[in-house]
């Protein structure tokens, strides 16, 4: 009996692992015939620079050991002054897609964690992505900010609480079933849409699955394929809008996948609260940047 739940495990695995190259691949497709396209007078850039390459290389190679990367590429991206704010949500969302589908074809395969609690909490990020995109990408620049920078902040509050419950021992449950997995999934459906506003799901996403009482690893195969098949779905809404910057997201895309690679076979581990207290810091001062651009706007 345990052999036959083992293959049933690794059979529906493997059918999530085809799916996302096959998304990723329908994705790759759609973005280069968009690229394609000549753009519109005074559009933006769909050449990448070196300095988005390398804002992909630091903040996917971090966000590949659990730190996350859309408050630390918010923060970048003001400060230098490299995306207009209105085009800040599908710029991330765009760029950081196929990193992350990258992220997620190594922890799916490698993590331990019960099939059907993962396949339907992906599937609910992907619903909720799909729902949060469609509004986002109307959005105005005075409406992208309130709600970057109200998500920002309350991504900091998510990622100080997951800084105060530290460690999380390794033996609790791999996946959910009943009420548990009901909440598991609501809550990843809201993760979701929230994440095309601009808040990272991986914090969140950690503090859910610790707070139902799964094991902590267990969160970085769901953070990371939610990810990977929500943001194919939401880019492709941002960029069938013309509702991000095309040569910035190239950028992150390129520099982000072997940063992915690098971080998940040769550096695996790092001391890394530190980095966490520093992306807390920036998600509080670009959230609060933000709001205070929105109200004098």
């Amino acid at each position: 009996m345990r052999a036959l739940k083992w293959y049933a495990v690794r059979a529906l695995k493997t059918l999530l692992l085809a799916l996302l190259v096959l998304l990723s691949g329908w994705f790759v497709v759609v973005w280069a015939r968009a690229l394609r396209k000549p753009s519109p007078p005074g559009g933006e850039s769909k050449r990448p620079t070196a300095a988005s390459v390398a804002v992909g290389v630091l903040t996917d190679f971090f966000d590949t050991l659990g730190v996350g990367s859309f408050a630390p590429t918010t923060w970048l991206f003001r400060t230098f002054g490299m995306v207009p704010d209105r085009l800040l949500p599908g710029t991330l969302n765009v760029g950081h897609a196929l990193p992350s589908v990258a992220q997620a074809l190594v922890f799916i395969a490698i993590v331990e964690v019960e099939a059907p609690t993962l396949a339907l909490m992906i599937g609910a990020a992907v619903a909720g992505g799909w729902i949060g995109a469609g509004m986002v990408a109307s959005w105005n620049q005075r409406r992208v900010r309130l709600a970057m920078g109200t998500a920002l902040l309350i991504a900091a509050v998510l990622l100080a609480r997951q800084l105060a419950l530290g460690s999380v021992a390794d033996d609790r449950a791999l996946g959910l079933d009943g009420a548990l997995l009901a909440v598991g999934v609501a809550g990843n459906f809201l993760l979701g849409a929230l994440m095309t506003a601009g808040v990272g799901l991986y914090a969140p996403c950690m503090i859910l699955v610790s707070l139902l009482g799964m094991n902590a690893k267990a969160a970085f195969p769901i953070m990371m394929g939610s990810c990977a098949f929500l943001m194919p779905v939401a880019g492709w809404r941002f960029v069938a809008r013309d509702a991000y910057a095309p040569g910035v997201a190239l950028g992150l895309t390129l520099g982000g996948i072997p940063a992915v690679l690098v971080a998940a076979f040769v550096v695996r581990s790092l001391p890394l609260e530190a980095v966490r207290v520093l992306v807390l810091g920036l998600a509080i001062w670009t959230g609060a940047s933000l709001l205070l651009a929105a109200r004098r706007s």
